[in-house]
């Protein structure tokens, strides 16, 4: 979660005001959450991009999709639970970590929050430290162990001098949850560790690993014990794994919101990370490790604890023809279910005015490469049927399509208002087999896998296929494509309807 939220919003004239309730450690606060108007179920066709009408607290039982910032998702029986930062649109901000639920990753169903208030042993922490606390939670992290729902939260001070991660617990994903310490804590001026942005990794052999960190000196990661989800060694901090380049002695842009997972049948630790500006630039970048405590290593297999911007980026602001595109797409919670990985995120809009304040749930399904990279697909996750098999006479037609590369927007300000959009062109595949008109470029299918032959062979592109909504033009099915290019630059494509 980046830091500086309130002051973006009130530069634009939208403030997103926070405030503090009360902590109450001896009720369900999800439970007891009322709703001054009637839960409205969202499906597929009225999720909108903006949601100017839901403004108002009184309407916290309408947000559905909206007002995600930072989550973390967990499938327990029929439900997906999603928990996030204390954020939202034009209104008043109650603490205590939203959540929500679905059924199908597409219509959720606001829940609450989680809490009360602020979780008090993070406050006497930081007050402790002559500090005071921020009014939101952000970023919390959900995992379960046996039969306990572990709730992770990170709290800052104004300033951000301090902060901690701390641990809820629960025998509900709704609840009641109890604080049982704190997981890591940070005091810094420069330089250092920042605790906040937790994210946790179980290994085959039940070691757990927290990854975490944002601005000041790059992520980091350290041991927890099993038994109680806290630092195995008390005041332990752990060892940084991920930096970011630097320019003129100045760093290129922000580094925060790690992610980790490990994928069983690669047995590898991917770790996806957030860079940029959380309203404009955000994008995903992912490394990989045979060790959760790494080294991670990049698309060149170079370590990513070095003064570098890394690769691969496999999503940043895009935007598809018609349509304002979507930006600050990052802080991902990635997730399995049934076999399938996917990715969920915050989605800001394009656009003039206020849009980039919306926040959207994004959910993505991720597809492994060949050569063990994972890559998401260019729309959101929408539940459509996979079949009849898609053929090659299927895929002659026109396309839009995207590389996601990231231009450099200059300054500091101008990043928080620039998102750098990668946009959509126009591509045809021809029944013969042939791109476009004229040159020698060819394409070649075999399910599930279009290689895309530029230059005579000299330049390939090898693209997932599969069948998805088209989400900016409202089309419950077409064709889409993602992959990798043989530099490790994401390429997206959607057949026009």
């Amino acid at each position: 979660m980046k830091k500086f939220l309130t002051g973006a919003a009130k530069a634009a004239g939208c403030m997103l005001l926070l405030i503090v309730v009360s902590c109450s450690k001896d009720k369900d606060p999800i439970a007891d959450a009322t709703y001054t108007q009637p839960q409205q179920p969202f499906d597929i066709n009225n999720i909108n991009d903006t949601y100017p009408n839901l403004a108002p607290i009184d309407f916290s039982g309408r947000w559905g999709p909206y007002n995600t910032h930072d989550p973390s998702v967990l499938k327990t029986g029929e439900y997906y639970y999603s928990y996030s930062t204390d954020a939202a649109f034009g209104t008043a901000v109650k603490p205590g970590i939203q959540v929500r639920r679905s059924k199908d990753l597409v219509e959720w169903e606001f829940r609450g929050w989680a809490l009360s208030g602020l979780p008090q042993q993070a406050v006497n922490y930081i007050t402790g430290k002559k500090a005071s606390p921020n009014q939101s939670i952000w970023a919390p992290y959900i995992l379960k162990v046996g039969a306990e729902y572990r709730l992770y939260y990170s709290l800052a001070s104004t300033g951000f001098r301090v902060s901690a991660i701390g641990l809820l617990t629960s025998n509900s994903p709704e609840g009641p949850w109890l604080e049982k310490g704190l997981a890591v804590t940070s005091e810094t001026n420069g330089p250092g560790t920042n605790a906040i942005d937790p994210s946790v990794v179980v290994t085959p052999s039940g070691e757990h690993w927290m990854h975490y960190g944002s601005a000041w000196d790059g992520l980091f990661v350290v041991q927890l014990d099993p038994a109680t989800g806290l630092a195995k060694t008390p005041g332990d901090r752990g060892k940084r794994i991920v930096r970011r380049g630097m320019t003129g002695g100045m760093y290129n842009g922000n580094l925060e919101g790690p992610e980790i997972i490990y994928n069983e049948q690669q047995q590898l630790y991917y770790l996806f990370v957030s860079y940029d500006w959380l309203e404009t630039k955000y994008n995903v970048r992912v490394y990989r490790s045979p060790n959760p405590d790494g080294p991670f290593v990049d698309w060149n297999g170079v370590n990513v604890d070095n003064q570098a911007d890394n690769g691969p980026m496999i999503l940043s602001p895009y935007k598809f023809m018609g349509h304002g595109g979507w930006q600050g797409v990052s802080h991902p919670a990635v997730f399995k279910d049934n076999g399938k990985y996917y990715i969920a995120h915050q989605g800001r809009p394009g656009g003039p005015g206020n849009e980039r304040f919306y926040m959207v749930m994004h959910v993505r399904e991720i597809v492994w490469t060949e050569s063990g990279w994972p890559v998401v697909s260019p729309q959101r996750y929408a539940a459509v049927p996979q079949t009849p098999a898609i053929t090659p006479a299927d895929l002659a037609g026109e396309y839009e399509q995207i590389v996601l590369t990231q231009p450099v927007v200059p300054g500091y300000g101008n990043e928080q208002t620039n998102p750098g959009f990668s946009e959509a062109f126009a591509t045809k595949l021809n029944a013969n087999g042939t791109i476009n008109e004229g040159g020698n470029n060819t394409w070649v299918y075999n399910a599930p896998w279009l290689e895309l032959k530029w230059n005579g062979g000299q330049f390939t592109d090898k693209l997932h296929v599969s069948r998805g909504r088209d989400w900016e033009n409202k089309v419950a099915s077409t064709i889409v494509m993602t992959g990798l290019n043989g530099d490790g630059t994401a390429i997206w494509l959607k057949k026009k309807q």
